[in-house]
Order: structure tokens, then C-alpha cells, then sequence
């Protein structure tokens, strides 16, 4: 067994412990100012641009909002509701995280402090809340959105995250796969933001009908750091700086790029025309669609989804969409149902079919009871490929239950105190009067000059 004398003196005190990992602390914490920059300024960007010039601010602003409101409670409340100790199958018990002992200590995974893996959870809790304002844009009271994060987060995203990623969770002591967060994130958004859509109402019938983004190449600026980000989203997922981290880190953009581009080519193909805010949303399908699998499923099976999320999901959009009264009634500004909802759904599935029993080891430290359909029918192992792809079936229908059901309470919860909805009047001006700012300041419009 070593002990301090076969090390560098240098390189062994009470800041550096035995146990730590040097280089796995530096790339997670890498990884987490990555997915950090997908938020901010990587969605503030995105919405503040994807929108109409007078929700420019007031877009950005939900989202900033979100981030900063997050952390307070992650750290006192909802970390450890997430990966604490069990207080109940799905839901950990209410502790804070924020003392020197327990923060300095040892994480429940990888070979770092839990400080670190706080952080790490902390920015994509954040970037869940966010993608749930995706939906929301155009017409949510801000004062009901201020509300509503602090108690989404209590009640929705500790629950989920416990049940499927900490070890005393229900669903991951039956062997769900979700590597980086398709259920916990992707679905859980999806389907809350479709649900808090509902209940808060559509924009104005003028803004549903034109919308344009007020910026599209700032929009795009958004889109790349959310598509580079997701370097440190699924590459952080193993908590190491491992093989299994580069597997996911290159399965995640070779899924990306066959995704944009197969929505382009079905844009071409149908509407005659490329459109650069289709690519964008096939770019986002292909990022979510493999976050599950990232590191679990071979290169090819990668390529494969990719070109799945982005046919799909362009399809529940474009036609889909267009049938269903349900969906049309449902204002979802951003699409969020169908980027993350739907391609959620869809990694997770196919994950059940493409997860590959080493790698799955690589990961889980064990592949047997982590096998893909299509591997347990060449391995003999039937039984054990269609339980895990009935337990990846088990957990949307349980990701997209809770959220529907929480979500509903909490906004019926908030009507009690505030409107969920801005006026009449407030949407129709916006930013100017909501937040008395405006996005961009044009010579002439409120001065005339001087000469």
C-alpha cells in the first residue's frame, strides 16, 4: 500500500490529499464551466436573439435569472435532496452543502471533493430550469417565473435526479441508463415547460403568428457555445478523464453533426428551402438525443441516432404538430416539447437498444444488468435486453408523469399569489415596460441629434 514517503513531498499536504485525482478535478471542473457557458451566456444569447426585439431583454433575463436563483438552493437545500442520503426511494433527505467538512470530503463519485461535484451538478440543474423558460417566452409574468424556480427545483429536479442518478435512487438501483442527463434534464424540461405552457397561456395571437429572432447570427453565437459546451456536458458524465469520457465527448458531436444535417436536407428536400433556424433546432434534437447514450453506444450507433433525432423530431414539428389541436393550443415558444421532450424520449429508447454491454462496464462498473436489446439478442441474454429497454421505457413514462402532475401544482400554486400571465398591455409593449430597458438603443428613436 503506498504511503506519503512514495510521493513528492511537494505534492502531498492537507490541500491535496491522498485520495484526489489532480487531473480528474481539473477536467471536471473544466467540464462544469462548460455546461456553465451553455447557460451563460450560451441560452441568454439564444432566446435573447431567437426572439422579437421587444422580448429581447426580458427572454435573456429569465434565463440569467434562473442560473443565479439556482445555487442558493442547490447549496442548502437541493444538492443533497438530489445525491444525499435516502429519504425516501425517489427522494433524498433535506440537508445543506455547505460546510467545510462535508464540502472538503470525498464526493460520492470520482476522485475529487464534493465541492467540485456540487459545482458540477449545480450548473445542470440550472440549465434545466433554463430550458424549461424556453417555453415560456413572450408572455410569463417574471414574477411568477421567480417563483417558479426555486419551487420546480424543490420538487421536480431533486426528485428525478435522485431517483435516476444518485446510488440510492430507485430507478438506479434497477439499472436505468442515463448518462448525462436525457431523462433528468431533457425529458423532465420538455415536458415541464410544455406543461407550465399550458397552464400560463399562449402569447398574443399576432405574436404567435410572426416572431421573428431580432438577431440571427447573435442567436447563432448562442447555438455554438450550446453546442461546444456539451463537451463538458456528457464529457464530464464519467467523472474521470478516462477513455469512456473521450468515447462521449466524440459520440456527442458526430451525433450533433448528422442530426443538423439531416433536418437541412429534409428543409430542403420539403420546403425547398435550408433554414438556418431548422439547423439550430436539429442541432439541439442531435445533442440531446445522444446525451443518454453518449459514452454506452459504439460510433456507428451514434450516427445512427443522430440521424433518427433529426428526422424524428423534425417530423412530430413540422406535421405532427400542424394536426394536433393539443399542440397547437399549447403556445411553446421555443419548441421546447419537441428538442427535448421528444429527443429525450428518443435517446432514451434508443439507448435501451444500442448500449453496449463494455462499455456499459467502463461506466457502471458492471455490464449485467446494463445490456442493450440488440446485444442481449446477440448475446443470448433476451431476458436482460428487453428489461432494460422496458426500464428506459418505465422511466419516460415516470420522468413525464411527475412533471406533468408537480408542474401543474406549482404553477396552480403561484396563481394564488400572482398572475402566471402578463397583461394584455404589458405584451403588447414588453421589455420597455416590464423591465423599463430596452435591447437595443437605435439613434432616433427617443432623441434627435444634436447638431
Amino acid at each position: 500500500m503506498a504511503n506519503y514517503t512514495d510521493y513528492p513531498s511537494n505534492t502531498i499536504n492537507d490541500a491535496s490529499p491522498l485520495w484526489l485525482n489532480k487531473g480528474d478535478n481539473a477536467w471536471q471542473l473544466t467540464a462544469a464551466t462548460f455546461v456553465g457557458l451553455q447557460s451563460v451566456p450560451g441560452l441568454i444569447l439564444l432566446y435573447g436573439a431567437g426572439v422579437k426585439k421587444k422580448w429581447a431583454i426580458n427572454s435573456a433575463f429569465m434565463a440569467l435569472y434562473a442560473f443565479a436563483a439556482v445555487l442558493p438552493c442547490w447549496l442548502l437545500w437541493g444538492y443533497r435532496m438530489s445525491f444525499g442520503d435516502k429519504l425516501l426511494p425517489f427522494w433524498g433527505e433535506i440537508d445543506v452543502a455547505v460546510s467545510q467538512g462535508y464540502l472538503l470530503a470525498p464526493a460520492y463519485s470520482g476522485n475529487f471533493p464534493s465541492a467540485t461535484m456540487v459545482f458540477f451538478q449545480f450548473v445542470f440543474a440550472a440549465i434545466t430550469l433554463i430550458l424549461v423558460a424556453g417555453a415560456l417566452l413572450g408572455r410569463m409574468n417574471f414574477y411568477a417565473w421567480m417563483m417558479f424556480v426555486p419551487l420546480w427545483l424543490t420538487f421536480s429536479y431533486t426528485f428525478v435526479a435522485f431517483s435516476i442518478w444518485s446510488p440510492n435512487g430507485f430507478f438506479f438501483k434497477q439499472g436505468i441508463i442515463d448518462f448525462s442527463g436525457g431523462y433528468v434534464i431533457h425529458l423532465s424540461s420538455g415536458v415541464a415547460g410544455f406543461t407550465a405552457a399550458y397552464w400560463v397561456g399562449p402569447r398574443l395571437t399576432k405574436d404567435r403568428e410572426v416572431f421573428p429572432p431580432n438577431n440571427i447570427i447573435l442567436m447563432l453565437a448562442g447555438a455554438g457555445l450550446l453546442w461546444m459546451g456539451w463537451t463538458g456536458f456528457n464529457g464530464g458524465g464519467p467523472s474521470n478523464v478516462g477513455i469512456d469520457a473521450s468515447l462521449a465527448v466524440l459520440n456527442t458531436h458526430v451525433c450533433t453533426a448528422a442530426s443538423l444535417l439531416t433536418w437541412t436536407l429534409l428543409d430542403s428536400l420539403v420546403f425547398g428551402k435550408p433554414s438556418i433556424i431548422g439547423a439550430v433546432q436539429g442541432m439541439i434534437t442531435g445533442l440531446v438525443c445522444i446525451t443518454p447514450a453518449a459514452g454506452v453506444v459504439q460510433g456507428w450507433a451514434a450516427i445512427i441516432m443522430g440521424i433518427l433525432s433529426g428526422s424524428i423530431p423534425w417530423f412530430t414539428m413540422m406535421v405532427v404538430h400542424k394536426k394536433s389541436e393539443l399542440l397547437q393550443k399549447v403556445d411553446d415558444t421555443m419548441a421546447v416539447f419537441h428538442t427535448h421532450a421528444i429527443a429525450g424520449s428518443l435517446g432514451g429508447i434508443l439507448t435501451g437498444l444500442f448500449a453496449e454491454p463494455k462499455l456499459n462496464r467502463l461506466f457502471y462498473s458492471t455490464e449485467a444488468k446494463y445490456i442493450g436489446l440488440f446485444y442481449g439478442l446477440q448475446m443470448g441474454e433476451i431476458k436482460n435486453g428487453f428489461r432494460q429497454l422496458g426500464l428506459q421505457l418505465s422511466g419516460i413514462v415516470f420522468v413525464a408523469g411527475l412533471n406533468i402532475i408537480i408542474t401543474s401544482i406549482i404553477c396552480l400554486f403561484i396563481q394564488l399569489f400572482v398572475p402566471l400571465r402578463m397583461s394584455e398591455k404589458h405584451m403588447e409593449i414588453g421589455d420597455e415596460i416590464i423591465h423599463g430597458e430596452e435591447a437595443y438603443a437605435i439613434w432616433g428613436d427617443d432623441e434627435k441629434q444634436n447638431v
